[in-house]
Parts: structure tokens; C-alpha cells; sequence
């Protein structure tokens, strides 16, 4: 399956899950789409049926096709550590997740639209590759000519706080991956055990 380009806030009711973290989507209609969802009850799934739905959250939550998703996921299970933890870090560690939690981007679509265009510089190098991994330490900014673009402008007057793994200028348009992000900061409507357990059946 190639990763979703259709209505957000479709696959959000689906899953019963905010896929844009804000809420928003479940807000006016917290019932599954379609002709009678509004009158039905959700239908009880099977193991099988959670484990592979958590799955679809963190995947449409960070917009990866499944391919993309399936990858990363291998590649955390060879680190060492806790693999759910490895999974989420690799994730928050990507260009667009950054660019995202930088504030430049109100959703991580615009951020991966952003870094695709060239707008996104990486310690002072333009990177035009959203799955890019970036390295604790550096630095991501917005190039000069588009800092004063009113999307950027109006994502970062939009933000309230900041993830305390990211340092941000606000001023600058420039911010700087301190560090790893702990799972305690991270999503916690999402159980990482399932999505492992998916994978292990």
C-alpha cells in the first residue's frame, strides 16, 4: 500500500485516532465515515485486527507507505535497545519529523512538502530528502529567500510550546536536534508493544 494522499481526516475517524495529534479530525464526528457510521457501533476486532491498526496510526501519523514504514521498522529491530523506543526516535529523527517539530510546518505534510521544494537546510547544506536521518547536533533552518514566507511565518506564530529535544529560533527561522527524544514525550495513544507483535506473528 503507497502512502496515503487522500483525506486525513477520513483514515483519523477510521482509526479512532488523531493522525494530526491535534484532535481536531475526532472533534465534530467521532464516529467512523460512511453512510451509516454515525448510527453503528464500532466493531469489535480481533487481536490480529488492533495490532495491525496500531500499526496504521503511527504510519499515517508519520505519512510513510507501508514499505517505508516496514523498513524503518527492521532496521530498529537490528539496533540495540528497546525496539518500540528505537522505532519512535528513528522516526522523530527524520527531516520532516524536524522540520515539524520545529514549527516551521503546521503538519508533517507541509514539512515533507517543504523540505521536497529545497526550502530546508541541514548545517548549512541543502537537503531535499524528507526521510533523511538527522544526526543529534545539527542544525535545520529555512533557506534565506523563504523565511519569510507566510506559511513558515504562520506555523511558528501558531506554535504554543516547543518538544524539549528540539531548540528553536524563532526569529532566525533556525532550530537544533539536541538530542533523542524519550518515549514519555512522545505520542501516548500509541502502543508500540502491538505494532512489534504485528510484525513478530
Amino acid at each position: 500500500m503507497s502512502r496515503n494522499t487522500g483525506p486525513v481526516w477520513r483514515i483519523s475517524r477510521r482509526l479512532n485516532f488523531s493522525v494530526l495529534e491535534t484532535g481536531e479530525e475526532l472533534a465534530k464526528r467521532p464516529y467512523i465515515p460512511g453512510q451509516h457510521g454515525a448510527a453503528g457501533k464500532r466493531i469489535k476486532q480481533t487481536n490480529y485486527g488492533l495490532q495491525k491498526a496500531e500499526k496504521q496510526k503511527l504510519r499515517h501519523m508519520y505519512g510513510l507507505s507501508e514499505k517505508q514504514f516496514y523498513n524503518t521498522y527492521s532496521k530498529c529491530v537490528r539496533m540495540s535497545g528497546n525496539t518500540g523506543t528505537n522505532l519512535f526516535v528513528t522516526l522523530e529523527s527524520r527531516l520532516d519529523s524536524l522540520v515539524y517539530r520545529m514549527g516551521f510546518a503546521r503538519t508533517r505534510k507541509q514539512a515533507r512538502q517543504l523540505v521536497n521544494h529545497g526550502h530546508v537546510l541541514v548545517n548549512g547544506k541543502k537537503v531535499d530528502i524528507p526521510s533523511a536521518i538527522i544526526k543529534v547536533g545539527s542544525t535545520v533552518e529555512i533557506k534565506e529567500n523563504f523565511k519569510n514566507n507566510p506559511i513558515v511565518t504562520e506555523a511558528l506564530d501558531s506554535v504554543v510550546s516547543f518538544k524539549d529535544f528540539v531548540e528553536v529560533d524563532k526569529e532566525n527561522k533556525k532550530g537544533k536536534y539536541v538530542r533523542h527524544p524519550e518515549r514519555k514525550e512522545l505520542n501516548p495513544d500509541i502502543n508500540e508493544l502491538l505494532i512489534i507483535e504485528y510484525y513478530n506473528r
